[in-house]
């Protein structure tokens, strides 16, 4: 008998789209980024700057975007498995790309950034690499959300609770048997058939039937009729 893991499938990835995704959304970051570095020069560079001064930390956002999206999902569909191992090597290689671009050097006479230093140093390039893929790798084995490892992705967390409600569900009648009947207490409300009040109103724990049989034991005891509604 085959076991689920060998019934299960590999789907392949969509390595381009992934790609386009991940790289609209490192473009975004690498925008806003670009925007808040000319934002704090002090010269007045204008809105293009953004572009012009600051375009290239947009590139360097962008091509580690798109290298991550399309390796995962690349790397993915060439072993046919979808595991921890693929953020893995999309995260080592975005982050040499971010390792070949590491250091920002310039001085000038008034001691400001004049100029940016590309430096292309290999153990940057390897540091880099290999921290993005543990840390990549690392979120993706324990379950790639904030929010927690799911135990199982296939089913809704919503269905998850209520099988684990009903399993701890006990039926009333145990309850009953263990605890007793007219465990709460009785809270004073107004009949609206005859005018009488107080009455008294069961909020504990009772079973199916509880005022027809409230109301047997109190006619037997002292002949009182009691409201059965």
């Amino acid at each position: 008998m085959a076991t689920k893991e060998e019934e299960k499938t590999y789907q392949p990835k969509d390595a381009v789209g992934d790609a386009v995704r991940t790289t609209m959304i490192m473009g975004g970051v690498g925008f806003t980024v670009s925007a808040i570095q000319n934002t704090l020069t002090r010269q007045n560079v204008g809105a293009w700057g953004v572009l012009t001064r600051t375009g290239g930390v947009i590139a360097l956002f962008v091509s580690i975007g798109a290298t991550y999206g399309f390796s995962k999902s690349a790397a993915a569909n060439l072993r046919e498995k979808d595991d921890s191992w693929n953020p893995a090597i999309g995260g080592f290689l975005a982050g040499s790309i971010g390792g070949l671009r590491s250091e920002w050097a310039g001085n000038s006479e008034a001691g400001e950034l004049t100029d940016i230093c590309v430096v292309r140093s290999f153990p940057h390039t390897v540091g880099f690499g290999a921290g993005l893929a543990v840390l990549q790798g690392v979120f993706d084995f324990t379950g790639g959300k904030f929010s927690g490892y799911e135990i199982d992705p296939e089913l809704n967390e919503y269905e998850r609770k209520e099988q684990l409600r009903k399993q701890r569900r006990r039926p009333i009648q145990e309850t009953l048997d263990e605890l007793g009947e007219g465990r709460g207490k009785l809270q004073p409300y107004t009949s609206l058939s005859d005018g009488i009040a107080p009455l008294t109103a069961p909020t504990g724990i009772y079973g199916p039937g509880y005022r027809q049989r409230r109301a047997d034991r109190i006619k037997d005891a002292y002949g009182i009729d009691v409201p059965r509604t």
